[in-house]
């Protein structure tokens, strides 16, 4: 796998996945070999948020997202919520995406409520006020998804409810973020640069080959001029994709609860619940 992280302290469910057999969380590395489906550029954060609120409004939430670096590559940070589909409560997840031009990999953690729902806002209400518990959405304030943004949400309460799947979501994806390695295999791949042009359809293509066919006919046809239709084909480089990663450098998970930090955006220039 292209990322390398500290699995310390986590089980290993199969291949792919890791368990924290005391939380029930489960992290999840996964690597699509297709295009990146993420919206918008990484340079353009204003319309990557918007676009990632309108298509998790549909499911639940999009809490935050940030465009950042990990392990000096450019990777998108984002932490979302979900209604739970068998019973009462919410999951969290938060993850990190590091597209490439023609893949990407995706490492993320879920973590769900057990027990009572809803303490964590309960008790948020006397502080700010029932009237200011659901803001607009910072990102997309007329969207109004299948939950609603909180003003529990904010980082600002985690270190109130240390043990809240919410908290423990966002501790876990910014001390992975700063810490997990890529493999330069992967680095070396042509980069994301954003979503790519729409295709056209077999019918459309069928309709420009007999439309240039034709071209060519009417140009080599007497009395129809001499100038002829030119063909250009792009072969795409292909890169291997490395199997496995080399084992994560070893580090010290906290085991106290971690504020997230804003990741500042990074404007630079460009190099998939």
């Amino acid at each position: 796998m292209p990322i390398a992280f500290d699995t310390r302290g986590l089980q290993q469910l199969d291949q792919n996945r890791w368990g924290n057999p005391v939380t029930g969380d489960v992290v999840t590395l996964t690597y699509l070999d297709l295009v990146p489906d993420l919206p918008a550029s990484l340079d353009d954060p204003d319309t990557l948020r918007r676009k990632l609120t309108e298509l998790q409004a549909e499911f639940g939430c999009l809490i935050e997202a940030h465009a950042i670096t990990v392990d000096g590559q450019p990777a998108l940070l984002r932490l979302e919520k979900f209604p739970l589909t068998e019973r009462s409560g919410l999951g969290f997840t938060a993850g990190i995406v590091v597209p490439k031009a023609s893949c990407s990999a995706i490492l993320k953690i879920q973590c769900v409520e057990t027990g009572r729902s809803g303490v964590r806002e309960a008790a948020v209400v006397p502080r700010v006020g029932f009237q200011n518990m659901f803001p607009p959405h910072p990102y997309a304030p007329e969207i109004k998804g299948k939950l609603p943004y909180n003003a529990a949400d904010d980082a600002r309460w985690d270190p109130q409810f240390p043990d809240h799947p919410l908290t423990r979501a966002r501790a876990w994806v910014t001390y992975v973020s700063r810490t997990a390695r890529i493999d330069p295999r992967f680095v070396a791949l042509p980069p994301f640069t954003g979503p790519a042009a729409a295709k056209p359809s077999a019918a459309e293509t069928v309709a420009i080959s007999s439309g240039a066919v034709r071209a060519r006919a009417a140009a080599t046809a007497p009395g129809g001029g001499s100038a002829q239709a030119g063909t250009a084909t792009t072969g795409a480089e292909h890169a291997a994709i490395p199997t496995s990663g080399a084992h994560a450098q070893t580090t010290a998970i906290p085991t106290s609860s971690v504020r997230a930090e804003t990741v500042p955006i990074r404007r630079e220039q460009p190099a998939s619940r």
